[in-house]
């Protein structure tokens, strides 16, 4: 393992209601649900008609701009309802699951004898190929590229977020052989991203022919943009890719058996949660198959159900379904209920990055923190807090100015090549203007993407 990578700028939100690591299986949900919006810039074409018959692996539908990456089911069952948002707009592709999963089987074998185009078309046939992720852009990766490099976070450093050690731990064998998997695809390195205090498994610390890198510090050091940064960074012209662990994990499973298993470990979290644990679900599952009869039932509170993490997930309903990327479910108090003085009333509930409160006095603390956002939005003005919390070297305050303005040339100096929304997840939390950065960053990666793709 190289030197640690000390990350001293960043931000730990010390929330209560972490998962403990108890692993249970949840109860089967009765519908799971395929959403197109969970990647982004995907404009879908069906394949499938309401009521016909899938296994788990059918196609349900492909990327018009790109027909080889298809998107497949998770379970088997019926295909029961398209729902559509705005303009039409596919929201949610509805499976009526069988009470028994049956597979489309594929191939399998061992990848590292394998040809990268084999690797390529198996992943693409199967509907795992999703799982890629590309920087620049943080969108599907397109199969006709050739990575400098593939890049795997191995910890989590986002609030509450899942303990990957635990999530590994009997799975090891199809990680290290998702990672021979990985490897045929690049002719740059695989790089695992690890914590320098916390990893302890195996998997992890010993993974074969992958480069290891410990990191320290608080969040973001978790976030593999972050990693990258501080690795081999993106400059203009050059593309990495992006695995998540458990994704790893599911394409090792598919070159060992030689199916499209999307089962995954979810943490759910959150202080509004009574027994916060880890779950077995099938991706897309119903969240309140696993949620129900979990939950503290106060007068006056309505908790908010975020598929992901508190910074960066995506609010889901009470009935909703768990995103494509995510393995974690957080549940916390919704901002909906009157303060009596606002957030200048002096109380040891509240949490903040200027010490502005007492609380800051007792940093062992963990709080039950709600969504108010205390006023909208107002002017925007420099205070130093977005670089206190971004260990990136670039200028976050002018990139984001440079965006709104919608200067190319500029946003390319200043480094967009190199970021995704989640990397500012902090410097939207600490603003002061109470602007939505990740939205900013989102729609300035849109347009580079469509100038230059």
């Amino acid at each position: 393992m190289s030197k640690v990578i000390k990350i001293k700028k960043g931000l730990d939100i010390p929330l209560l209601g972490g998962a403990e690591k108890i692993l249970q299986s949840a109860p089967r949900s009765a519908v799971y649900a395929v959403k197109p919006p969970d990647f982004h810039g995907l404009t879908p074409k069906m394949l499938v008609k309401e009521g016909d018959r899938v296994k788990a692996g059918t196609p349900l539908f492909y990327d018009k701009y790109n027909e080889d990456i298809v998107f497949t089911s998770p379970v088997s069952g019926t295909f029961s309802l398209l729902v559509r948002g705005e303009k039409r707009r596919i929201m949610e592709v509805n499976i009526q699951a069988d009470p028994e999963t049956e597979y489309i089987q594929f191939k399998s074998g061992d990848p590292a004898g394998m040809s990268r185009q084999e690797v390529t078309s198996l992943l693409l046939k199967s509907g795992l190929w999703p799982v890629i992720r590309q920087r620049p852009y943080d969108i599907v990766a397109r199969p006709g590229d050739m990575p400098k490099g593939i890049f795997i976070s191995c910890f989590r450093s986002a609030p509450l977020g899942a303990d990957l050690d635990f999530v590994v731990n009997g799975q090891e064998s199809l990680f290290r052989k998702g990672l021979d998997a990985l490897s045929r695809l690049t002719d740059g390195d695989v790089h695992l991203g690890v914590s320098a205090s916390g990893t302890t498994s195996e998997a992890f610390l010993k993974p074969g022919k992958a480069r290891v890198h410990a990191f320290s510090g608080p969040h973001p050091a978790g976030n593999v943009g972050v990693q990258i940064h501080h690795i081999d960074p993106i400059n203009k012209g050059e593309v990495a890719w992006v695995v998540d662990v458990q994704a790893v994990i599911m394409i090792g499973r598919l070159f060992d058996q030689g199916i499209y298993d999307a089962s995954r470990i979810v943490a759910l979290a959150g202080s509004e949660v009574l027994n916060p644990r880890y779950y077995r679900v099938i991706s897309g599952a119903q969240i309140g198959s696993f949620t129900r009869d979990n939950l503290r039932k106060q007068a006056g509170t309505t908790p908010r159900f975020i598929s992901g993490d508190v910074l960066t997930g995506t609010r889901i309903p009470a009935d909703g379904f768990l995103g494509f990327y995510h393995d974690m479910v957080s549940v916390i108090p919704e901002g909906d209920q009157p303060e009596l003085a606002g957030w200048i009333a002096p109380n040891l509930d509240k949490f903040s990055i200027s010490r502005t409160f007492p609380s800051a006095l007792m940093p062992w603390r963990k709080f039950r923190l709600n969504t108010n956002i205390r006023s909208g939005e107002r002017p925007f003005v420099i205070t130093g807090l977005y670089e206190r919390v971004l260990p990136m070297d670039i200028l976050p305050m002018q990139l984001i100015k440079s965006i709104m303005i919608n200067d190319i040339d500029m946003m390319e100096k200043l480094g967009i090549y190199e970021v995704a929304p989640e990397d500012f997840a902090l410097c939207e939390y600490v603003c002061p203007s109470k602007i939505e950065i990740q939205s900013l960053v989102r729609d300035g990666l849109d347009t580079i993407h469509r100038e230059f793709a």
